[in-house]
């Protein structure tokens, strides 16, 4: 059969765009359609303006700090809607990189949404049919909202960008990165936040010792956190603010409800059902080890898959299935010892097995070592806030199978670090390597 394109991605974010890049360079015609803007969620919505405002927020501290360092800073205020637009202005020039990307590889981009209509068609938001030999679901996930009384009252991460002025008061309603990320950054910015959540800890996956570090410095800074609370319902009353239900925990008011509960895969209305694709009991798409569907032509990468949501890993994967399919070199992903870092107020970064983890796997050979200590910085600065560091070793050998951080520049130092974890290697070389003095990531190799 002669198709209009080798490939026809659904969906212009970093693992689509990444495929479209490889693809092209293994001499496939590439078409890419993107009903919003270039980029998908990382960078237009999601974790690289979300740093952005973590860096402005970090001043906060820094500038009530920054006299124990000799500097008097007098009359320093916050620009909400400056730095708002800067992020913007910024965001505009990374989706103008992306779709440069794409026109530097030649790849044919469709401005508007498809969907599809077959094992080898897709239909664009125009009505025009394309077919291509091999098409690609790379759409994301969007964020979840619940179905309660008022839900449409609240807001989700997509809009926090975009506010035209800070609320005074804003609840959080989360408990992964999202929505202690987002804490923090309410916070330093001034308003009085309430982090809720319907469980009884926040973070699931990271070390239960770093989170509830986390959760102390957290409610220290004046971050009210309320676990346990099922928000049944939620009311806006006369004066625009927000009223919500608690049930028997009473309830909170607040000018702005942000919902930071997960993120669901974006499969509604895409035709998959049509075209005999199937999905999982939280409609993501299935795919084997190659990124394929049950339909041979159809391959997804990334959040839509809900296998790991991460940024580097949809990359990694729209990678990985350019050179399986067009550059003849079959390749699948291991998602064993992935970082992840949490940019909260202080950050918390973690790879490998946590400690409860590593016990349930490997018993009573676990062993564990602590770096608890106060940064250099916050002793001079007079914050009282200290840095933990562990690392969980198993076997006679002591092979570090997990590190886990909280504390300042956490996610830089974990980096290296995870290297480390990724090849197996055990304490003693990280004993044997000489400490890097002054430095927080020193402690690494001092662990007792």
């Amino acid at each position: 059969m002669t198709f209009d394109f080798d490939l026809f991605i659904i969906g212009a974010g970093s693992g689509g765009v990444r495929a479209a890049r490889i693809a092209a360079q293994h001499g496939a015609k590439v078409a890419v359609a993107e009903e919003y803007r270039v980029g998908g969620t990382c960078v237009i919505r999601g974790c690289v303006p979300k740093k952005m405002l973590v860096y402005g927020a970090h001043f906060a501290e820094d500038l009530h700090e920054a006299e124990r360092f000799g500097w008097d800073i007098k009359g320093a205020s916050f620009n909400w809607q400056r730095l708002r637009d800067i992020v913007q202005e910024d965001v505009t020039r990374l989706e103008g990189l992306y779709t440069q990307t794409l026109n530097s590889n030649h790849a044919t981009i469709f401005p508007e949404r498809a969907t599809a209509s077959g094992p080898n068609s897709v239909r664009l938001a125009s009505g025009k049919e394309v077919t291509a030999k091999i098409i690609l679901i790379a759409v994301g996930a969007w964020p979840g909202i619940p179905n309660i009384p008022g839900a449409e009252h609240g807001i989700t991460s997509n809009e926090i960008f975009h506010l035209d002025a800070l609320p005074k008061r804003v609840v959080i309603a989360g408990a992964g990165y999202i929505a202690n990320e987002f804490a923090g950054v309410f916070h330093a910015f001034g308003s009085k936040v309430s982090l809720i959540t319907r469980g009884n800890r926040m973070l699931r996956s990271y070390d239960s010792e770093i989170v509830d570090r986390l959760v102390a410095m957290t409610e220290a800074k004046g971050i009210d956190v309320h676990f346990n609370f099922p928000c049944a319902a939620i009311t806006k009353l006369a004066d625009g603010s927000l009223l919500l239900d608690g049930g028997a925990q009473g309830s909170i008011e607040t000018d702005m409800l942000v919902f930071a509960i997960g993120r669901t895969p974006k499969t509604e209305g895409l035709g998959l059902e049509a075209a005999g694709v199937e999905l999982d009991a939280d409609a993501a798409i299935i795919v084997n080890d190659y990124n394929q569907t049950n339909v041979p032509s159809i391959y997804a990468v990334g959040d839509v898959t809900n296998r790991v949501q991460l940024t580097p890993v949809a990359i990694r994967e729209g990678h990985a299935f350019a050179d399986t399919v067009f550059g003849n070199n079959p390749r699948t992903i291991d998602y064993n010892c992935i970082p992840t870092a949490v940019f909260s107020s202080p950050p918390i970064a973690g790879v490998g097995l946590t400690e409860d983890e590593a016990r349930a796997k490997f018993g009573e050979s676990v062993k564990v070592f602590r770096s608890d200590f106060r940064p250099m910085k916050n002793v001079v600065s007079g914050r009282m806030e200290r840095s933990l560091y562990k690392m969980v070793t198993a076997g006679a050998e002591e092979t570090v199978v997990g590190l886990h951080l909280i504390g300042p520049d956490s996610a830089e130092i974990l980096q290296a670090a995870a290297v480390a974890v990724k090849a197996g290697l055990n304490k003693q070389a990280f004993d044997d390597t000489v400490a890097l003095h002054p430095s927080m990531a020193e402690e690494l190799v001092l662990l007792k």
